[in-house]
C-alpha cells in the first residue's frame, strides 16, 4: 500500500538546516534514560539530524530517516549516524532492533497508524517512543505579537489541516502506548534578526502561501519586524518551550 506523502520541506532543506534551532540535551538526557537499553535509536523523519545527532551521545547507533532525499542530502554528518532514504511506515530496519524511537516536529505529518505499526515491529520489549515539538518563540511582546500574526492570521488559509496537531501540543494526537511522565523542557538561543527571518522563511505555511500566491508573506512583516527588533545587528534571546509525549511498549 503506497502512502502519500505530503512533501513540504524539501525545497527549503538548505535553509532548515541553516535556520532551525536545535534541542537542549537535558531532553536527550530524559528520553535516553527511559530507553530498556542504549544500543540503538531510530530518529524518524530526521530532516537535517538536528536531533539524530544529538541522540549519537546516548547510543551507540542511530538510525535516522527522512522520506525527502534533499533533507538527508543536507543532513550533519556523524560517525554514529547512518542516515537513509525512507518513509515512517517502512524503514526496512530488523524487528525488535531499536530501544528507542524519536520523532522531532514531525509526528503530525505522519500517517499514525502504519507509523504506530512500523514502531511496534521494530521496538525492543520495553522500548520506548518519544515524539516533541516546540511553541512559537517567545522574544519580546512586540516581535511575538507579529509573529502569531503571520501564523495564526495572515497564514490561516495556508497551513496543512495537520498542523492543528502541533497547535494542540498532541494532547490529541493518537498515542496507542504507555504513557510516561513528560516533564516540559525549554531553551534559549541568540538570534540576529536575519537568523530570525530565515527561521520564518523554513514554515511550511510560508512556502504554500509562496507557491499559491506568488508573494512572501515574509515580506509583508519585515519592516515591522525590524522596528520592534531594533538595529538589525543587534542579537536578542530567544526562548523555545518543548511539549512532549512519550510511551513505552509492552515488555514480554
Amino acid at each position: 500500500m503506497t502512502i502519500p506523502y505530503k512533501d513540504l520541506f524539501s525545497n527549503q532543506a538548505e535553509e532548515y538546516r541553516l535556520y532551525r534551532p536545535s534541542y537542549p540535551d537535558a531532553l536527550f538526557s530524559h528520553i535516553s534514560a527511559l530507553a530498556p537499553g542504549r544500543e540503538a535509536a531510530w530518529d524518524c523523519a530526521t530532516g537535517n539530524g538536528q536531533s539524530a545527532v544529538l541522540l549519537a551521545k546516548h547510543f551507540r547507533h542511530v538510525c535516522a530517516t527522512d522520506a525527502s532525499a534533499d533533507q538527508i542530502a543536507h543532513a550533519i554528518r556523524h560517525p554514529n549516524v547512518r542516515y537513509q532514504v525512507s518513509s515512517a511506515h517502512a524503514t526496512g530496519l530488523k524487528e525488535h532492533s531499536i530501544d528507542l524511537v524519536t520523532v522531532a516536529q514531525a509526528i503530525h505529518w505522519f500517517d499514525n497508524e502504519a507509523f504506530y505499526h512500523e514502531v511496534e515491529r521494530v521496538l525492543k520489549p520495553g522500548g520506548v517512543i518519544a515524539a516533541w515539538s516546540y511553541r512559537l518563540p517567545k522574544i519580546s511582546p512586540e516581535v511575538d505579537r507579529i509573529i502569531h500574526t503571520l501564523f495564526d492570521d495572515i497564514l490561516a488559509d495556508y497551513w496543512e489541516n495537520e498542523i492543528q496537531l502541533a497547535r494542540q501540543e498532541y494532547r490529541t494526537l493518537l498515542f496507542p502506548f504507555e504513557e510516561l511522565p513528560s516533564p516540559e523542557f525549554s531553551f534559549t538561543t541568540i538570534w540576529s534578526f536575519p537568523r530570525l527571518i530565515g527561521y520564518l522563511l523554513t514554515w511550511s505555511g510560508v512556502a504554500t502561501c509562496r507557491r499559491k500566491k506568488g508573494i512572501d508573506p515574509v515580506d509583508g512583516i519585515t519592516q515591522n519586524l525590524l522596528d520592534a527588533w531594533g538595529e538589525r545587528s543587534t542579537e536578542k534571546e530567544v526562548r523555545w518551550e518543548i511539549f512532549l509525549r512519550s510511551g513505552r511498549i509492552p515488555f514480554e
